[in-house]
């Protein structure tokens, strides 16, 4: 029985007070039969005048009331539940407004970044398949280390993007300190790692199935890339503090325009140094490193430039180096609350280098052709991270305003918009995967398995959107323990396991490893789904610890 007619029917008995009673319990028993069972209808007051002269009038009214109940539109219904459908997964048009604005320079910053990367990728791959696999073993590693300093920045994000909504500075300007001194410890523990460890953890990436003279190559351009490498690290981190500081203030281009800058002069000097070209001397896959190097600490010049010559803006930055105190609460707080999701970062940044450790043990081919696969499929993922990303940001925001119907509102919206996007998304790679690998001087062999790891990765890309967009759910509102157990705890419990045991202790060729491992995310998106609908990320962080 649709509720919302019944206001509306016995509204249509009160309007004269003194007849209202006996109308009112005759509605109510006709439309609730059970209820009323058994209970006698009141009599209207003799001297109502209005109710002997409409008594007819009123009988009809109650008869056309009872077949309203009876005969409920269902067409009316359908329209309703579909308008409910709508409201709850997709948006207006000034809620994607407001997310393109946000979300399409991070994109953009991304996009062409990973471009650049894919540019670069195919440029040394160009030179020959050791070199190739040499740089793209280093990358790994690389990789573990962004991912890591891009937790660590994140955990402290938790607590400035809510800072910000709620229009608290100083808060804000603690946690960019705290982003700081991360940033900067942590590159330093990476160089020494890298420094030390390096020969022995590129070793492990190569298998004795392969030549001795393939392995002994790829070994020592591998080493070659990664000595340049390390004195990048710190660019880049320090770098992510800035970006990450000024996206929450809502100035999305800065880091864009940054990264279009770093784009031009890393492309530049890829042709210049790799070939030898342009004048420049040709040093094949250390200038590709020293390319990199350069690039990304222009980028970071000029975002802590524009930060600091824009506070009216980028407010936090004010004085933020007057001292690097830092409230012990609250960096009690962040640490709580920020050391699960760089670990959960490191994690599982780590768990996919692993996975593609085990990989490699079926030869350099295998690790060649996963590299230009992952070059293109990482071109394109970075769609729906930045929507993932943007999500946080402006879930992240509502929640500091203490809004959480609005918050949990805009997160459906921001999930099924992923979605969608990532699906078509999809949908263009797929005639890519034959084009794509053609553009590396490789074998046949190559070529042909990248094809195959590009298709299996174009069918799981919608998958994955919908994991990253959870797990940006549940740390926006400071879950980070959750986080980690849905991030990390999978893809070592699971992911990992799968990969080794298939890897070395069974005859299944790649052809079937692969899509095994890739789609055991499916197991991932049950999880995301039950903890999201569970609104267990909804929490306002910003009266902890901020004193």
């Amino acid at each position: 029985m649709p509720g919302s007619d019944l206001p509306g029917i016995i509204m249509q008995y009160c309007i004269h007070p003194e007849c209202s009673l006996a109308l009112m319990a005759q509605t109510a028993m006709a439309l609730l039969p059970d209820t009323y069972a058994g209970m006698s209808i009141p009599e209207s007051p003799p001297s109502c005048g209005h109710q002997n002269g409409s008594k007819r009038q009123n009988a009809k009214k109650l008869k056309a009331g009872q077949d309203k109940i009876k005969k409920p539109n269902t067409k009316k219904e359908k329209i309703t539940g579909q308008k409910f459908m709508k409201n709850r997964w997709f948006g207006n048009r000034e809620f994607y407004r407001k997310t393109l604005y946000l979300a399409v320079p991070m994109i953009l910053q991304n996009l062409i970044t990973n471009f650049v990367s894919m540019l670069d990728n195919i440029m040394v791959g160009q030179i020959g398949t050791p070199q190739m696999s040499g740089v793209s073993i280093v990358n790994q590693f690389i990789f573990v280390f962004n991912m890591t300093i891009f937790g660590g920045v994140s955990g402290a994000s938790i607590f400035g993007t809510q800072f910000f909504g709620k229009g608290d500075c100083e808060g804000q300007k603690y946690t960019f300190r705290f982003r700081i001194i991360l940033s900067v410890l942590g590159a330093a523990a990476f160089a020494l790692i890298l420094k030390l460890f390096g020969t022995p953890l590129i070793s492990l990436f190569l298998s004795s199935e392969d030549t001795p003279e393939m392995i002994r190559q790829t070994l020592g351009y591998g080493e070659e890339y990664l000595k340049i490498m390390l004195w990048g690290l710190w660019p880049y981190a320090i770098g992510q503090a800035y970006a990450s500081v000024i996206r929450e203030c809502g100035e999305t281009r800065v880091p864009m325009t940054a990264s279009f800058a770093a784009v031009g002069i890393n492309l530049l000097l890829d042709y210049g140094l790799i070939f030898g070209k342009l004048g420049m001397p040709q040093l094949g896959v250390a200038g590709a490193a020293i390319a990199t190097v350069i690039a990304k600490s222009c980028e970071a010049v000029y975002m802590i430039l524009w930060g600091h010559l824009h506070t009216d803006r980028i407010q936090c930055l004010k004085s933020a180096f007057r001292g690097f105190r830092i409230p012990g609460v609250l960096a009690g707080e962040i640490l709580i609350k920020g050391c699960p999701l760089m670990i959960n970062e490191l994690l599982w940044s780590l768990g996919m280098s692993t996975v593609a450790q085990c990989y490699s043990v079926r030869g350099i081919d295998v690790v060649a052709a996963r590299n230009i696969a992952t070059t293109l499929t990482n071109l394109l993922n970075v769609i729906y991270i930045q929507i993932g990303a943007c999500t946080g940001i402006m879930v992240g925001m509502l929640l500091g305003a203490g809004k959480p119907k609005e918050a949990r509102e805009t997160d459906d919206k921001l999930i099924a918009f992923s979605m969608m996007v990532t699906v078509f998304v999809s949908l263009l790679v797929l005639p890519a995967s034959r084009l794509f690998p053609a553009l590396y001087n490789t074998e046949e062999e190559v070529r042909s398995l990248a094809a195959y790891f590009i298709l299996i990765q174009a069918f799981a890309m919608p998958i994955w959107s919908y994991t990253n967009s959870c797990y940006f759910t549940l740390r926006c509102g400071g879950k980070t323990l959750v986080t980690f157990l849905f991030d990390a705890v999978y893809t070592w419990g699971l992911m990992i396991p799968l990969a080794f045991i298939l890897s070395r202790f069974t005859a299944l060729d790649i052809h079937v490893i692969f899509p095994i491992v890739t789609y055991s995310e499916l197991i991932k998106v049950v999880v995301g789904w039950l903890l999201v609908r569970s609104d267990v990320w909804i929490n306002d962080l910003t009266g902890e610890g901020n004193g």
